[in-house]
């Protein structure tokens, strides 16, 4: 026994050695120290005459010190052996390339092509070769190739993403929709590489591509999966009448027993606040349900549309509505979502704060799931924070924590107890909160914490009395409570006694927002304008290029306004949240072609 574990010893220790060698080696290699890369690398693979990956690093570190001759002889005494692996054949050709011999690169990568072209079995080694040298056209013929000669061989997603980096875009989309006839699990994969060329122009090459790739085939074959894409591309250029047509076709062809399509297509148009399509799709949703849970969801979207679109004047109207609603379909937990919605309406617009906290309090006592309860309790806890009794509302937001610790709903209401905090003042409990925040699992409350708590940290620091944060987060909480030409007017004041003080930019930016929203546009380009100029450099200065770029483009029909905020996003932001964004509208204002 002490025999066996010395051995077992000896080669975790020999296994150790030869990690940390390889290690240092490939840390010489990076950092441009490629003699002493060469040596460790040399002495690996005398001890591990078998891997290649040793000997490909010795050759490219060669390469690296322009010593072409000795990994031309290394490579050559690769090839003309007994047994030859063709890979070598293509790195042969690629040190050739190097020293710009293409004639003489092209005769060896032709040998790898027809050795291949013999073997088709090493078509997937061979190929894969040429691709990590962006050798697209030696990599496509190689499949095709193996594919012709051998049935069994399936390059497609290869192919098909070769094709699309060759701007090949016709064959791309060809050999994806091929890849999802044969297994729909390809879907998912198809719909994400052509995310990368699709945008919402319809002119757009790409998008009138595979459209008429779509509709040629729907022609042919009665496949819903060509409905399908056809749903999605049109879905992706917000045409979402269009992207109906397709998912009616689809729920007449299944039966008519699925609206499941119908309704997320309503759900996005909401999102893009496209009503007037939502409106028509949800209204087919709610006349063509074959159950009464799919009926009240088609009505609870109607209702969101409703309360979007809703003047002061249109509120009795809406109350009888939802009235009606509950008369129908009842006010137990079946309709828990409806009436928090009915209550958040009640609260936040109707100005009936009590009648909303009373109606919640009773829902509460319903037989809710646990989840179900944790949401009503955070409606109740957010109507206690707009109608300002802070210390109700934090019991029920850190009940909600307690009762559902591991969902991201428990996140939510922790940050809203730290965003409660710091309505009421209490800055140094708001950032005890935000600090265990910064890591949540949930982007998005992640990055909302980390921005309330360096808003709250820098202006801590700065005034120690925190008198200008006070005002700003009485203003916060007023655009909050829908107060809109008051947390305007607080801004207004914060902006002018605190000019050069940290609050300043955040004034500058939440104020602007709120411009927004009150259709003062003039102004809110005004405000984020002053951000730009002052505040360039600070945190907030890619929210200020952000939302004038969009501003132009979408109220003040200034498209190459816009084209130019959003190319400063992508030049000197590019760790930005908006930058994706930013490059994908700069790319549709510019008119580019895919190719």
């Amino acid at each position: 026994m002490r025999s066996f574990l010395s051995i077992v010893a000896f080669f975790l220790f020999t296994s150790i050695v030869v990690a940390q060698s390889e290690l240092l080696a490939k840390n010489y290699f990076d950092q441009g120290e490629y003699e002493k890369a060469l040596v460790i690398f040399n002495k690996l693979l005398d001890q591990n005459p078998g891997r290649s990956d040793y000997f490909l690093m010795v050759v490219q570190t060669h390469q690296q010190m322009e010593q072409f001759t000795e990994a031309e002889n290394l490579l050559l005494e690769k090839v003309e052996g007994r047994r030859i692996n063709p890979q070598y054949y293509v790195e042969l050709g690629y040190n050739y390339a190097l020293q710009n011999n293409e004639t003489q690169a092209n005769v060896y990568y032709n040998k790898a092509i027809q050795f291949a072209e013999v073997n088709p079995n090493y078509a997937y080694a061979v190929g894969d070769v040429f691709m990590r040298y962006s050798l697209l056209d030696q990599a496509v013929i190689i499949f095709e190739k193996a594919m012709e000669t051998d049935s069994q061989k399936d390059f497609n997603l290869h192919l098909a993403r070769i094709y699309g980096e060759q701007g090949n875009l016709e064959k791309m989309f060809e050999k994806y929709i091929d890849l999802m006839q044969s297994n729909v699990g390809y879907k998912g994969a198809a719909q994400q590489n052509f995310s990368l060329y699709i945008t919402e122009d319809p002119t757009n090459e790409a998008n009138s591509i595979l459209r008429k790739i779509l509709l040629q085939k729907s022609q042919q074959n009665q496949d819903i999966l060509y409905n399908q894409m056809l749903s999605w591309l049109f879905v992706q250029q917000k045409e979402f009448k269009k992207a109906f047509t397709q998912e009616k076709a689809i729920y007449k062809r299944a039966a008519e027993s699925d609206l499941g399509g119908i309704i997320d297509v309503g759900i996005i148009a909401i999102a893009e606040k496209d009503y007037e399509n939502a409106k028509e799709i949800l209204q087919f949703v709610v006349e063509n349900s074959a159950t009464p849970e799919a009926k009240l969801q088609g009505h609870q979207f109607l209702m969101k549309i409703a309360l979007a679109t809703a003047m002061p004047k249109d509120y009795p109207k809406i109350e009888q509505e939802f009235e009606s609603l509950f008369n129908e379909f009842g006010r137990a937990s079946r309709t828990y979502l409806l009436q928090i919605d009915y209550n958040h309406f009640l609260a936040f617009q109707s100005g009936k704060v009590e009648e909303a906290i009373s109606n919640l309090k009773e829902l509460i006592k319903e037989n809710l799931t646990q989840y179900q309860e944790a949401r009503v309790k955070m409606e109740l806890a957010d109507i206690l924070v707009f109608d300002e009794k802070f210390n109700l509302a934090l019991i029920y937001y850190s009940q909600i924590q307690k009762k559902i610790q591991s969902d991201v709903l428990a996140q939510e209401a922790r940050f809203k107890v730290a965003r409660t905090s710091y309505f009421k003042g209490d800055f140094e409990w708001a950032q005890v909160q935000l600090d265990v925040l910064k890591k949540s699992a949930s982007q998005l409350i992640a990055n909302d914490a980390m921005q309330l708590s360096l808003m709250i940290r820098d202006n801590s620091l700065e005034d120690s009395t925190q008198t200008a944060i006070k005002k700003y987060a009485k203003a916060d909480l007023m655009a909050f409570q829908n107060k809109n030409k008051e947390a305007i007017a607080a801004l207004d004041e914060i902006i002018t006694n605190h000019k050069g003080e940290k609050i300043e930019d955040e004034a500058l930016l939440k104020q602007g927002e709120l411009y927004e929203k009150t259709e003062q546009f003039t102004k809110a380009e005004t405000n984020y304008l002053k951000l730009i100029e002052f505040y360039r450099e600070d945190i907030l200065a890619d929210d200020a290029y952000y939302r004038l770029a969009k501003l132009y483009e979408t109220q003040l029909q200034n498209p190459e306004k816009a084209k130019e905020y959003y190319e400063q996003i992508i030049f000197n932001f590019s760790d930005s949240i908006y930058f994706v964004e930013a490059r994908k509208k700069y790319r549709t204002l510019r008119g580019d072609a895919i190719n």
